[in-house]
């Protein structure tokens, strides 16, 4: 099992957003993130300068059926 980087909510949906989720809204700090085939919504929080505790980036995966492999892919890409 990979260990999950430390990084910021922007790049949390950037890398979604390279796996097919697409930005349904913002309210407040948070982002939700919709993938048809998967029907799944997802909240990732975006604080400026902050990054994602690394329990709360697991349960978003999670959440949106997806692979830690799978993120660390489009995270390089």
């Amino acid at each position: 099992m990979n260990k999950l980087p430390r990084i910021t909510g922007r790049q949390v949906v950037s890398a979604l957003q390279k796996l097919g989720f697409k930005l349904q809204r913002i309210q407040g700090s948070h982002h939700f993130l919709y993938h048809a085939e998967k029907d799944v919504t997802v909240s990732v929080p975006v604080h400026v300068g902050k990054t994602i505790a690394p329990k709360t980036l697991s349960n978003i995966l999670k959440i949106a059926k997806v692979s830690r492999e799978d993120f660390i892919k489009a995270l390089k890409e």
